[in-house]
């Protein structure tokens, strides 16, 4: 049983998948670069506006996290699944994800971005 309630889960949550998100785009942003395109700059310019926007996000979780006093780590990993600690108001909690939804998770906030860019120009 958590004590954690909900909204704050999705705070631990965005805290840990968000991250996720700005690895993947910086490889992306690497490979767009060094790939054959004839036209990079649209797709460079959608990662850069992206990758600013879920740096922004990541600042506002982790101003949230520290207002609460909230903490987050990776304790460990393996082929099907990833431990983290949740340290919140004193108490600890482990929590473990199953991999192939973490991947789900960051792919469909990586996703909302995107549409979120396409429909804010």
């Amino acid at each position: 049983m958590t004590r954690i309630p909900e909204d704050d889960r999705d705070i631990f949550e965005k805290a840990i998948f968000l991250p996720m998100v700005l690895t993947i785009l910086n490889r992306d942003l690497s490979a767009i670069e060094t790939a054959g395109f004839k036209l990079k700059k649209p797709y460079l310019h959608l990662l850069e506006h992206t990758m600013k926007k879920v740096q922004k996000d990541l600042y506002t979780i982790k101003l949230q996290m520290k207002k609460k006093n909230m903490k987050v780590w990776e304790k460990q990993r393996d082929e099907a699944f990833t431990l983290f600690s949740f340290m919140y108001r004193g108490y600890e909690e482990e929590h473990n994800y199953f991999n192939p939804r973490i991947r789900n998770e960051v792919q469909q906030l990586l996703e909302s971005y995107f549409v979120e860019n396409s429909t804010s120009e």
